[in-house]
């Protein structure tokens, strides 16, 4: 068990960000934004396509710490996402959101929702990344002559860095040593753990390796992991959300957690969870048991007939989440 910085490097990008960073797709406020910067997270995630209107919620804080001019940009690190994954609409992407924002640079661009079958896509996607990082690229200059020069546009480029987001561990394994992609952001947590089998394989050495971004890290198939399942025994321990976050920073190879809080009191949670530090060895595999119960338990679980699909609930003589821990910390 040991501490968690409150910065630490994102790969080899030169960028220092929070264990945790914020995404708008639950609907968090502005207002709470700037309350999670005030806290001390500077990593923020934005779409400009899919679930667009729940993350307008946070664009106002984004255009007071990013905006042209903002005298607290240098200390923000701003991912930006589309979904629209075709290269030759990337130019759309960012014109739809450096005109939302009102921004000069994005420290990182990502391409999302990569999945088992977009191998070909992700080749023609990330061969386009020397067009879109820097400030010699197309990108910039595109940028330059729809919203004008600035300083920090001239130093960065429109782009800084060029990350994905992948749905299947084995397609961001393939890319995780390429120099086209400086960002590698995948789904972690108890349930799902096949990111910290296969990843810290395929990494290239520390210094060398992109950024590694977690998500996912509170829900498996749809269910928060941190609510009681179905019938679970009133004595069964079930985490909470920081237990989750921790489990996710408590990998070396991970540099961030991705969050999706609603309120300002998540956000606090989560902050009181990871100044508890990484988890230990013990809590570890306390949770690695929690979620193979939960897999285990939706495994047996019938097939709805109607979808073919999955319930959320397991039948009840299933397996559903180990007995109480002793020593766990929330």
């Amino acid at each position: 068990m040991s501490a968690i910085p409150e910065r630490r490097p994102l790969g080899r990008t030169g960028l220092q960000v929070s264990p945790l960073g914020i995404g708008g797709g639950a609907g968090i406020s502005s207002d709470d934004v700037l309350h999670a910067y005030d806290q001390g997270i500077n990593y923020f995630f934005f779409s400009s396509d899919l679930h667009h209107f729940l993350y307008t919620h946070m664009a106002a804080a984004l255009r007071t710490l990013c905006g042209r001019g903002s005298a607290e940009r240098q200390n923000v690190v701003l991912a930006v996402v589309t979904y629209v994954t075709r290269p030759e609409k990337a130019m759309g992407a960012l014109f739809d959101q450096f005109s939302e924002l009102g921004i000069d640079y994005v420290d990182a661009f990502y391409w999302g929702w990569l999945g088992a079958g977009d191998r070909a896509v992700a080749r023609q996607l990330l061969a386009v990344t020397p067009h879109l990082r820097g400030p010699d690229a197309h990108a910039a200059r595109f940028v330059e002559e729809a919203f004008g020069v600035s300083e920090r546009l001239r130093a960065y480029g429109a782009v800084r860095s060029v990350g994905a987001s992948f749905h299947d561990v084995t397609l961001a394994a393939e890319w995780a040593g390429s120099p086209l992609l400086d960002h590698v952001m995948v789904r972690h947590n108890p349930a799902h753990r096949g990111a910290q089998r296969a990843l810290p394989l395929a990494l290239p050495p520390e210094g060398a390796r992109p950024g590694v971004v977690t998500f996912k890290s509170t829900h498996g198939a749809g269910v928060p992991l941190w609510k009681r399942p179905a019938h679970a025994a009133a004595e069964a321990w079930v985490p909470s959300p920081g237990h989750l976050y921790r489990y996710s920073l408590s990998q070396p190879w991970v540099d961030l957690c991705l969050t999706g809080p609603r309120t300002r009191s998540d956000i606090d949670a989560a902050l009181a969870a990871v100044r508890l530090g990484t988890l230990s060895t013990h809590e570890l595999a306390t949770l690695d048991a929690y979620g193979d119960a939960l897999r285990e338990a939706r495994a047996a679980a019938p097939t709805r007939a109607s979808s073919g699909t999955a319930p959320l609930h397991a039948r009840s003589d299933a397996p559903v989440c180990p007995a109480v821990p002793s020593g766990i910390r929330s």
